[in-house]
Order: structure tokens, then C-alpha cells, then sequence
């Protein structure tokens, strides 16, 4: 990628007003409500009682995909600007996503499990998106800028940050969690309409984000299409890996690997387009098509994986 390709892709600009922003926000909350329709506190008891999976999950998820994350964009040195490596940053810094209970179902892998690390990982949201972003953020751009010598100094907002997710993420799930424990079957009637709200929600307000720099977007697709493939087969891979090198039974590996290379991007596009805590950055186009493109390509991926387990699961039958 030139300098003159990076430059055009972070100077792709979304303009929403804040009518637009509120709308957003909403729906997100809406979404994160829906994730915690399928939460019930005895679920915590019940996986608590055999953690190993769970605390793996949790970790390789929530510790070593920002970790790997800032180390692949480094690798990628110059053939990605600063803020396409911080949007992998981003991505890789927010909680699972919810579309992954449902790739474990496909896929028959441990679906108790995958709710419980989504339940985790969203709940931890709160306070691992924030403080992840800040950590490796920070590392990617100091060490970025010793090696380029052009990366922008920033101050990465984390209370902002905290702030914001605490109000999209923590309220909803508390009331997504109260109404699962109180009103189970308003419960059950919610949870999967609001599933697929949440796909159609996503791809809409990428294609509503980018129709006005659509043309700008077609021509750098090609280059964002590399780096979120490449990224999201380390997610992938790390999950399994994991998984696999700690001898978790097969069920369990399909589920880390599921939950490691599905993440909630919709929560990080809302970060950069529902809210102000980017608007003193420098152009960061980047960072928005890095985490719009792996909000749909994830579901490409999780569904291509998911299908290969399902398959490997019949002729194991047969």
C-alpha cells in the first residue's frame, strides 16, 4: 500500500448530526439488550463449576487478541497507517460479538460456553475496552512512531471511553440480565428477533455510513479486505490454538475458536461514529472502514468455520 493509498483511506470522512448519533446509540442499546436476554445468573454457577474453559476463553479473548493485535499491525509496518493499525486495535479491544451463540449452535460446538464467554467478555466490556484500547493503543503508536518516525501523537480518551461503554453497555445488559431472570418468556420472545435486528443494524449503518465516500471505499476495499482477512485469521487460530495446546474437549476448542474471531465491531463503530470522543483525532478514516469491514467479513468467516466444524462433526458420525 502507498503513502498516497493510506492517506486516501484515512481521509474518508462519515458525518453524522446528532439525531443521527442518538439513533445509533439506541439501537446499540437495544442490541446489547437482546445479548443479555440469554443471560441467567445460574449460568455463571453452572460453567464456574468446571472454569478451565471458561478462564481460557476469557483470556484468550480479552488478553491475548489485543496483545497478538498490536503485534500484527506493527508487522505490518508501513503498508497500513497508524490509524488503520489502531482501528485493528480497537476491534480487538472489544467484547464478543453476539452473533457468535449462534455460529456455535451451527458449528456444535459448546453453545453453554459461548453465551457464558459472551456474557464475560461484554460485562468486562465496561472496563477491558477502555483499558485495552488505552494499553495497546499507547504501545502500538510509541513504538510505531520509533520505527516510522510520521505517527501522530494522541491522547486516547480511556475515561471518555469508559464513560461511553458504561452507558451503552452496562445499563442494557443489566436489564437485558433482570428481564431473563423476572420475565423469562418476554425473554425467550425477544432474543432472536433482536439477533438478526442486530445483523441488518450493523450492515445498514455501514452502508448509510460510507454512501456518501462509497466510490472512495470501493477503491481501498481491496487493501482493507488484506489486513482484516490476515487479522481475523489470527483471531481465529489463536482461539484454537489455545484451546487446543491446553487440551480442551473438541467442543470446547470449536467454541474459543468461534468466540476469539467474532467481535462486537458494532460496539467500536458506534465508539467512532455515535459519539465525540474522536473528534479531536487527526483524519482516522481508517480506523472506521478496519472496523466496519470486519463487522461484515466476521460474519463470512464465523459462518465458513462454523460450517467446516459442522461438516467434520458428520463424517466423525459416519
Amino acid at each position: 500500500m502507498t503513502t498516497e493509498t493510506a492517506a486516501a483511506i484515512d481521509a474518508i470522512e462519515v458525518n453524522l448530526n446528532a439525531g443521527g448519533m442518538n439513533t445509533i446509540n439506541i439501537v446499540l442499546a437495544f442490541v446489547m439488550f437482546g445479548v443479555a436476554l440469554g443471560i441467567r445468573p445460574k449460568m455463571f454457577v453452572e460453567v464456574f463449576k468446571k472454569p478451565k474453559s471458561v478462564l481460557l476463553g476469557a483470556c484468550s479473548q480479552l488478553v491475548l487478541l489485543p496483545a497478538f493485535t498490536c503485534g500484527l499491525a506493527l508487522l505490518f509496518g508501513k503498508w497500513i497507517s497508524p490509524m488503520m493499525g489502531l482501528g485493528m486495535v480497537l476491534v480487538a479491544a472489544c467484547p464478543g460479538g453476539n452473533i457468535s451463540n449462534f455460529m456455535s449452535s451451527l458449528g456444535k460446538a459448546n453453545v453453554e460456553l459461548s453465551v457464558s464467554l459472551t456474557a464475560i467478555s461484554t460485562a468486562l466490556a465496561i472496563f477491558m475496552t477502555p483499558f485495552n484500547f488505552w494499553l495497546w493503543g499507547n504501545i502500538y503508536l510509541h513504538t510505531a512512531s520509533n520505527i516510522a518516525g510520521d505517527v501522530p501523537v494522541l491522547a486516547i480518551p480511556l475515561w471518555d471511553v469508559f464513560k461511553t461503554i458504561f452507558i451503552l453497555l452496562g445499563i442494557p445488559l443489566t436489564l437485558g440480565i433482570l428481564t431473563s431472570q423476572f420475565l423469562p418468556k418476554v425473554a425467550n420472545a425477544l432474543k432472536k428477533p433482536l439477533q438478526w435486528i442486530s445483523i441488518v443494524f450493523f450492515i445498514a449503518m455501514v452502508i448509510l455510513s460510507f454512501s456518501g465516500n462509497m466510490q472512495a471505499f470501493l477503491k481501498c476495499i481491496k487493501y482493507i479486505f488484506v489486513v482484516v482477512l490476515i487479522h481475523n485469521l489470527l483471531a481465529l487460530t489463536l482461539g484454537f490454538s489455545v484451546a487446543t495446546v491446553t487440551r480442551l474437549p473438541f467442543r470446547d476448542r470449536r467454541t474459543l475458536t468461534i468466540e476469539t474471531g467474532i467481535q462486537n465491531s458494532g460496539l467500536g463503530l458506534v465508539l467512532l461514529l455515535g459519539t465525540s470522543i474522536f473528534a479531536g483525532f487527526p483524519p482516522h478514516g481508517g480506523m472506521l472502514v478496519i472496523t466496519a469491514w470486519w463487522g461484515i467479513w466476521h460474519i463470512v468467516s464465523g459462518l465458513t468455520v462454523a460450517t467446516i466444524f459442522n461438516l467434520s462433526e458428520r463424517k466423525v458420525k459416519a
